[in-house]
């Protein structure tokens, strides 16, 4: 067994916890609040322990577990995340070739294909992972990745605002269950020290995505535009659709599953993969039901907190699906437009992964939000304040990199306060990002083409919800100060507090 150095105060209840450990075998019926095998857990040095109860890495096999799980888990979910996103976001560059002469789009058709695919993606999502602790996550996400590249691909074939919106619809439901799984299937790997800046990771794969697709998007629009009488917007759906579909069948064998039984892990690493997470959880309890979990999700008023937070937070982004668009009212090419989209989205994935990393080494959520939240607001400021071009460049700057730096710290926020049991956090995760992504349904119609060169009304908006998420965010830090307290009133050796 592991040599466990316990942080102070806690001697004692490390050490029942070592005793009830030694009760359970492999043949036990596991809990997942429970920790399994021979008690494996990380050595912590004391001086390591921050007021959360957060630990830095000190233990060489704790340590080389973590290196195991960045090196197999998180380059399979990055690939699958980067054409998750080029696959979805396939809509926006083809309207910049000849989609809307193509399909005979009229006045805000081309907004409701954009508003449609949520409505599948928001309505797939809770079910999902309702469901996704009773699976094996890899043929589950694996499977439906198969799934929505074929319908991307046969996307080609639309002839009509109908047919587009057919598939957009089917598109939503086929991708739901993948982005709220992949978070949830993080947060059962890693710490809460450790959640953000994988997640950022992951995230990069978005970034990249929308960094990226401009550019293939140009590339395909310049040499295969009209080839064998298509245009160049359906050759884009053939070709994301095909290399997507590989990456799906790929998955199926290289997705890990729970803790527990993932494969390429050994005995001993699948224990302590599974004990560090049960310590390192606030108020963790047993095994739940999907009902259950469902049950105490919606009933805990800090999801609503969390689910407002982040809805407003996904409203203020909403600039993302009418990017190419705002960005051609600098005066280029289409061509143009579309490279000059690379650089704000490489940005904000170098920038994603340098904030999450400082919240999860310092343990800090509400300051590292409030601050990116009031660099993107003035950014919105000065765009819709003037169309002179350098000026709006540099908005551009400001609001697209700082608004996709704070998606991480949210989603990793969310799944430590709501961690309580694996079926709560599963749903947690679901509920936030289903609602969240609720504003797709109606912020396209805030970016009405009549509204270009200002945008004004689209630019306002973002402003009004930036603002509020960082009120609802100093509520959320209030409301966890308070209830630490109780915790340690409750019990003055407690380690495990909320971080905020």
């Amino acid at each position: 067994m592991a040599n466990i150095k316990p942080a102070p105060a806690d001697t004692r209840a490390r050490e029942d916890e070592k005793t009830e450990a030694h009760q359970f075998s492999a043949e036990n019926r596991i809990e997942h609040s429970e920790v399994v095998g021979n008690g494996i857990l990380p050595m912590v040095a004391k001086d390591k322990v921050d007021k959360f109860g957060g630990h830095t890495k000190v233990d060489p096999k704790e340590i080389g577990l973590v290196k195991r799980l960045d090196l197999y888990m998180l380059p399979i979910l990055w690939i699958m995340y980067f054409f998750n996103l080029l696959d979805r976001n396939a809509l926006f560059n083809a309207k910049l070739n000849s989609l809307d002469k193509d399909l005979g789009l009229q006045g805000t058709e081309y907004n409701t294909l954009v508003g449609i695919l949520n409505v599948g993606y928001i309505a797939g999502q809770i079910p999902s992972n309702m469901i996704i602790n009773r699976v094996r996550p890899s043929l589950y996400m694996g499977g439906f990745c198969v799934v929505w590249s074929i319908i991307c691909t046969l996307t080609f074939l639309a002839q009509n605002f109908e047919h587009m919106l057919a598939f957009r619809l089917l598109l939503g439901f086929a991708e739901a269950p993948f982005y709220p799984g992949a978070l949830y299937l993080l947060s059962c790997f890693y710490t809460r020290k450790e959640i953000a800046t994988r997640m950022a990771i992951f995230y990069t794969g978005n970034m990249l995505a929308a960094s990226f697709s401009g550019l293939i998007a140009a590339a395909i629009f310049s040499t295969l535009d009209g080839r064998y009488g298509m245009a160049g917007w359906r050759w884009l759906y053939i070709i994301q659709g095909t290399f997507s579909t590989a990456v799906g069948v790929a998955s199926l064998f290289l997705l890990p599953n729970h803790p527990l039984k993932t494969k390429w892990l050994t005995q001993e690493q699948r224990e302590l993969a599974h004990n560090r997470i049960v310590t390192d959880t606030t108020e963790k309890e047993g095994e739940a039901s999907p009902w259950k979990g469902l049950y105490q999700c919606v009933v805990d008023w800090r999801t609503w907190v969390f689910v407002l937070m982040y809805n407003l937070h996904l409203s203020s982004v909403s600039f993302a699906a009418f990017l190419p668009t705002v960005m051609r009212t600098l005066g280029y090419s289409t061509n143009i437009t579309l490279v000059l989209t690379f650089p704000p989205y490489f940005l904000a994935a170098i920038l994603g992964i340098v904030m999450s990393w400082t919240s999860g080494r310092y343990n800090e959520r509400t300051w590292h939000i409030t601050v990116l939240k009031c660099i993107v607001i003035a950014g919105f400021i000065v765009a819709v304040s003037t169309t002179n071009i350098p000026a709006r460049f540099v908005a551009i700057f400001m609001f697209v990199p700082f608004s996709f730096g704070i998606n991480n710290i949210m989603l990793g926020w969310i799944s430590a306060t709501l961690a309580q049991t694996n079926e709560k956090k599963a749903v947690a995760l679901a509920i936030c990002n289903s609602f969240g992504n609720l504003n797709g349904v109606y912020t396209p119609y805030l970016w009405p083409d009549s509204s270009s060169p200002r945008f004004m009304q689209g630019f306002l908006s973002c402003m009004a919800f930036s603002a509020v998420v960082i009120i609802t965010v100093w509520i959320m830090k209030s409301a966890l100060k308070r209830q630490n307290k109780q915790i340690l009133r409750d019990d003055p050796n407690a380690i495990s507090l909320y971080v905020y």
